[in-house]
């Protein structure tokens, strides 16, 4: 198990794998963390009984998700994997990995897919066309500006779709060039994944959380 040590408050503290932050706050000026290479994360993660993102030599572990999260994501999967049976593209749930940004930038999207064949790493995957978070108040503000900005420098990626738990509420944002569209769908709206071709009910992405 790959490991190292967290001073805090002048008390070192022994980290058996990657268990940091449970949070994107900056930590407090009393802590310091030595940088972890992409290396050692990589490999850590492998056997990592938690899931931890990666940004610039810091790592940060993933908190649970609420039943409505689970069931909304399980919703999408089925609706998109029912779709793209027997095609090129494949999707993936929130235990893959996407390289955001080359040896720096990790991150566990909720749902992503992938048509590129040669995107075909074991635990990471670099050539998204969609990606998928599904919103809560801890992560909300992480996917909507630190997430987004790196997702955007994906080449590949098209669209970038934001879930609300709360609310029948989901927002597609959609490369237009070099510039992206955003387009909101409420209600008992269809969404729209042009990326893929797929077309879902809010009923399908919400059903069994909110009439």
């Amino acid at each position: 198990m790959i490991g190292w040590t967290v001073t805090v408050a002048g008390q070192t503290v022994p980290q058996d794998g990657f268990i940091i932050s449970t949070d994107w706050t900056p930590m407090s000026s009393h802590a310091h963390i030595m940088p972890v290479s992409p290396q050692d994360y990589l490999e850590g993660e492998k056997t990592a009984q938690v899931r931890h993102e990666y940004v610039a030599g810091r790592v940060f572990a993933l908190a649970g998700g609420s039943q409505s999260h689970n069931l909304i994501n399980g919703n999408l999967l089925y609706a998109l994997k029912t779709h793209l049976r027997g095609g090129a593209c494949k999707v993936f749930v929130n235990d893959l990995k996407v390289e955001a940004k080359a040896n720096e930038v990790y991150y566990y999207p909720d749902l992503m897919v992938t048509c590129d064949p040669s995107d075909d790493g074991e635990y990471v995957k670099k050539r998204p066309v969609l990606i998928v978070e599904i919103l809560s108040p801890s992560t909300e503000t992480t996917d909507r500006r630190e997430k987004w900005v790196h997702y955007q420098r994906l080449e590949t990626l098209r669209e970038y779709v934001l879930v609300s738990q709360d609310a029948r509420r989901v927002e597609v944002f959609r490369r237009a060039g070099d510039a992206w569209d955003v387009e909101t769908f409420e209600g008992d709206e269809t969404v729209n994944l042009d990326s893929v071709g797929v077309r879902v009910g809010m009923g399908e992405v919400y059903e069994g959380v909110m009439a």
